[in-house]
């Protein structure tokens, strides 16, 4: 299967990444983009390895997450022979607003 990054996707993994640069370090930072690849990789071939994301059941496509670690989770779904993430969300945020994010 192929991974494709929604621009928000992107664009909210380079945001952290540089968040946790600037606070923890680069060790941090490189340690949690790997954990991320790390992820990706394994639903390249396991797309249906992320639960159903309970927050967005009511949307017309299903959307899959997984977590990256206790602070995030990436938000997909898998459509033919990709998998199109389409979120990256931070746990600590309001869930609601990480719904409306979508």
């Amino acid at each position: 299967m192929i991974v494709i990054w929604s621009e928000k996707a992107e664009n909210t993994l380079k945001q952290t990444a540089d968040y946790i640069l600037e606070k923890f370090g680069e060790n941090n930072r490189n340690n949690f983009i790997k954990e991320v690849y790390k992820i990706v990789k394994l639903l390249e071939t396991n797309p249906n390895l992320g639960k159903i994301e309970p927050l967005l059941v009511d949307f017309p496509e299903m959307y899959r997450s997984i977590v990256v670690n206790f602070l995030n989770k990436i938000i997909y779904r898998v459509e033919d022979d990709k998998i199109l993430i389409v979120a990256l969300w931070d746990v600590r945020r309001e869930p609601m607003n990480n719904v409306y994010s979508i």
